[in-house]
């Protein structure tokens, strides 16, 4: 399993600037997967979509090493110490993004993008529709490794 190979934990916290309210912390988990995808539309002619696109737009496709990070964030629970169970995060993320995602073709394989451009930024936002049902997911970040960088907070 690519993912689990490549956990990273980070945590930060911060006081509330009222004394009396309960204090919050993030953490954040970082997860590898590699998907290929062209960026095209049939909304544009083949020249468009070059000039548009440039060479993203090759018939052929292109692939990635992308970079997943996710936060969570609330209040520790007494009983458990924790704010989420990162295992119970990593298993979601495991099943709803890198069992779809990993070696595949964002285009070919993905339904939600047979008709959406895989950009990074629609890449982001599939992303954040899947993890949206796990409990406290503030934020998360998608990294394509060769240069881009995507943000969407919930």
């Amino acid at each position: 399993m690519q993912s689990r190979e490549d956990y990273r934990s980070s945590g930060s916290f911060a006081y509330a600037q009222d004394k009396a309210a309960p204090l919050r912390i993030e953490l954040g988990r970082r997860y590898r997967f590699a998907a290929s995808h062209r960026l095209h539309t049939e909304a544009l002619s083949e020249e468009e979509n070059a000039r548009v696109f440039g060479k993203c737009a090759n018939p052929y496709g292109h692939g990635h090493n992308y970079m997943l990070e996710i936060s969570v964030s609330g209040e520790v629970d007494p009983a458990t110490g924790m704010i989420a169970n990162l295992g119970d995060l990593d298993s979601f993320v495991e099943r709803e993004v890198i069992e779809a995602f990993d070696h595949h073709s964002l285009n070919e394989d993905v339904a939600a993008f047979r008709n959406v451009v895989p950009t990074t930024e629609n890449l982001c936002i599939e992303i954040f529709k899947r993890l949206k049902n796990f409990p406290k997911v503030l934020s998360i970040r998608e990294k394509a490794l060769t240069r881009f960088s995507e943000d969407a907070f919930g």
